[in-house]
């Protein structure tokens, strides 16, 4: 059975706007709408930095029942191959009530250390690019958003690639 390296993390999203940099033309000062509602969703995401392969849920809490349900998802997904999964320290995957596919198998990052997730680098990109400056009616749209982005992640494997492929990654696969 063929192995799958992949790193894991969560993300929030809501409708709690913080305003970021922006470019206009001189003399021009841009005016940012701020929301201020709190309301949030959440994004669990799992990356193949070698394949640009990109698993993702969206789901109302993080938590070890939507961990596992999430966990289900990316083993359904990778039936033929033995992912061994990289992940945080979360509660959420430390829990002995978390329920772990056959085909799956989670090695945990040293504490305090996001710096080691590529997956860091893609929520970075998606709040950037997706969300930044932007006001959401609803939670159905902020969900809506996360969707879209997360789906043209998924459909752009090259791009997952180059942001994650870092060499330290890739040596790794390669000298196994």
């Amino acid at each position: 059975m063929p192995l799958c390296l992949m790193f894991q993390d969560e993300a929030r999203f809501g409708r709690l706007s913080l305003p970021q940099r922006c470019w206009a033309p001189a003399p021009l000062r841009p005016i940012v709408v701020q929301g201020v509602v709190r309301e949030y969703t959440y994004a669990y995401a799992a990356l193949a930095p070698a394949t640009g392969k990109l698993d993702w849920m969206i789901a109302p809490s993080m938590n070890t029942l939507d961990m596992s349900a999430f966990l289900r998802h990316v083993g359904e997904r990778h039936q033929g191959e033995f992912v061994v999964m990289v992940v945080d320290g979360a509660p959420s995957h430390r829990s002995h009530q978390l329920s772990l596919p056959a085909n799956v198998a989670l090695i945990r990052l040293p504490p305090y250390s996001p710096e080691l997730n590529p997956v860091e680098h893609l929520w970075d990109e998606i709040r950037e690019k997706h969300f930044a400056n932007r006001v959401f009616d609803s939670m159905g749209a902020v969900i809506a958003q996360a969707m879209r982005s997360l789906k043209d992640w998924e459909l752009s494997p090259a791009a997952v690639r180059s942001l994650t492929g870092w060499p330290w990654i890739l040596s790794c696969l390669q000298s196994s």
